[in-house]
């Protein structure tokens, strides 16, 4: 994973975006202890952070094409927001097959050849 993809990067989940910015809220204050980060800017949709040496993070959600969209974007912080993203439920797209047509009756497979 180069720089550019580590300093942003995006996870689908169930969850709403207001409980995602809660959920963030409460772990980027208690659950990264050796980089103390602080809510410094907070409005619909976002939570920003400020830490160890002036570092920023900003965690933001959005409702999109069914699932909500969270964004991260730091520097510093970056494996601790992709352990954020561990801690939300994935959204998993299903697939439903079509059911059996004219050609499932047709006939059987050929065989395959070595």
């Amino acid at each position: 994973m180069n720089q550019t993809q580590r300093t942003l990067q995006e996870y689908h989940t169930t969850l709403p975006p207001a409980q995602v910015i809660a959920r963030a809220k409460q772990f980027f204050t208690r659950n990264v202890s050796i980089y103390a980060a602080f809510i410094e800017r907070e409005g619909t949709g976002y939570v920003g952070f400020r830490g160890q040496g002036g570092e920023e993070l900003y965690i933001g959600a959005v409702e999109k094409d069914g699932t909500t969209l969270v964004t991260g974007s730091t520097y510093l912080y970056d494996m601790h927001v992709a352990r954020f993203f561990t801690t939300l439920p994935p959204f998993v797209l299903s697939e439903q097959l079509l059911p059996p047509g004219p050609a499932v009756q047709q006939g059987p497979d050929l065989p395959v050849r070595p």
